[in-house]
């Protein structure tokens, strides 16, 4: 079988599989809970999302128990045992002595050293970690939960999918933050429109337009941080942490949309530019369009935009021969899904509307999908469709980025690996990426630099 058949039957093997959550061998050996029937749980990475997860592990009826935390800010651990501590709803659940709370860029094996297989790990660092710190949790025999996005670049998701063989050899859980698959609404819409609600499916639009958002514009560093940890502080506006915005903020909306169309895209070709940067020495674009191509010609069209002043859009849609379907409508949540006959949004074509209100948050239900399976032994890894949307999220990137079309197949293959050596950093390491004299750093420059996404 030639290389392109083969991509092309792996591109449609994961896409059917992307409705579903587990992807597991079921000869795989059994990896429980500690034998006192206790989770326990660690935080990696103190920032807003992380603490945000530990709170969602802690919210599950017969959840985890939080004894450990790591971060290389210091301030940022003592803000999250903070906020989990002073949450009456938590109660005994967080056990956190001061001896749990670790510093550094080893604090992620510390910390982890702290459980025993079949505990949770939660993996909240900028997604360049995610692999080294993957690797340990495998390694030690821990169910893992990971936030999106969690590869940025073509080596970095290769290097994911293999080391998830292990997971699977190992039978472990492994949650991924991509939780709108965990939405009852879509996977509700999902089911009509693989059932031809809509007829044919024959574009997707998305769209992610705000104001500033996150750390993605980032001033120029003061001299109070080293630019390695300056760097991180503002993982957004850097690609070789983050991916960038597109990778950390449209990556929901294109994964979504790929979801009901029930395939990964093979092609992107994408424009974008900076226009309002001021002083800001980061490496995003204030404007990103992306057309998307499925293997049967299909378009998923997605415009991203994070600049003040213009009309806001935080929304996906599905188009088909019979009408438009509504994915998401503001946000995440609630997603306020629905179908039109014909294609304006009109109250009185509404074919179909999931019931108001839509129930818990899917940000708490991929979190006690996670536990039932831990708690039940049932198959459960979602790392496959994780890199595969991070990975068709940085293909449109890359085409933004360089101006010319790149397939997926291209885009996987190429060697340009953003943070070679990251597993080795420490606080006085130099930063894999360098400010020039000037104190800033390299930016895409599309048709100049066309086969890697910066210098």
């Amino acid at each position: 079988m030639n290389d392109k058949k083969t991509r092309r039957q792996f591109l449609k093997n994961t896409g059917r599989a992307a409705a579903a959550t587990t992807l597991i061998s079921a000869a795989a050996p059994h990896v429980h809970a500690a034998e006192d029937n206790t989770i326990r749980c660690v935080l990696i990475g103190c920032g807003g999302r992380g603490t945000g997860a530990a709170g969602q592990a802690l919210s599950v009826e017969n959840g985890p128990h939080v004894i450990g935390l790591a971060d290389v800010f210091e301030k940022k651990v003592n803000n999250t045992y903070g906020s989990l501590t002073k949450n009456n709803k938590h109660g005994s659940r967080v056990d956190i002595p001061e001896e749990n709370k670790f510093v550094g860029f080893d604090a992620y094996k510390q910390a982890m050293d702290l459980l025993k297989p079949g505990d949770v790990v939660i993996l909240g660092t900028p997604p360049a970690f995610r692999w080294v710190q993957f690797k340990y949790a495998i390694e030690k025999g821990l169910n893992v939960f990971m936030e999106k996005p969690v590869t940025v670049d073509g080596p970095t998701s290769a290097r994911m999918l293999e080391l998830n063989k292990k997971a699977l050899d190992k039978n472990l859980k492994v949650g991924v933050g991509l939780m709108c698959r965990h939405c009852p609404a879509r996977q509700e819409l999902f089911d009509r429109i693989q059932n031809g609600e809509i007829g044919d499916l024959t574009m997707l639009r998305a769209y992610r337009m705000a104001g500033p958002t996150g750390s993605a514009a980032a001033p120029p560093n003061d001299g109070e941080l080293s630019e390695l940890m300056y760097q991180i502080k503002h993982f957004h506006g850097f690609l070789w942490l983050s991916g960038g915005a597109v990778s950390d903020f449209l990556i929901h909306n294109i994964d979504e949309s790929c979801w009901m169309k029930n395939d990964w895209p093979v092609k992107a070709i994408a424009l974008g530019g900076r226009h309002y940067r001021g002083d800001y020495v980061d490496q995003n674009f204030d404007t990103y369009s992306i057309e998307y191509t499925f293997a049967d010609g299909t378009k998923l069209m997605v415009d991203g935009r994070t600049m003040p002043g213009c009309k806001t859009e935080f929304a996906s849609f599905a188009h088909g021969t019979k009408g438009l379907a509504v994915i998401s409508s503001a946000s995440h949540w609630p997603s306020r899904s629905r179908i039109y006959t014909g294609h304006n949004m009109d109250k009185g074509k509404i074919a179909w509307a999931y019931p108001q209100p839509e129930g818990e948050n899917p940000y708490q239900v991929e979190w006690n999908d996670l536990v039932r399976a831990i708690r039940e032994d049932t198959p459960y890894n979602e790392v496959e469709r994780g890199v595969m949307a991070s990975a068709v999220t940085s293909m449109g990137r890359m085409a933004a980025h360089t101006g010319q079309e790149i397939t997926l197949e291209k885009f996987m293959s190429n060697p340009h690996e953003f943070a070679p050596g990251i597993e080795d950093l420490t606080l006085d390491s130099p930063s894999p990426l360098q400010a020039n004299a000037d104190g800033k750093y390299s930016v895409p420059m599309p048709g100049l630099v066309k086969k890697r996404e910066y210098l």
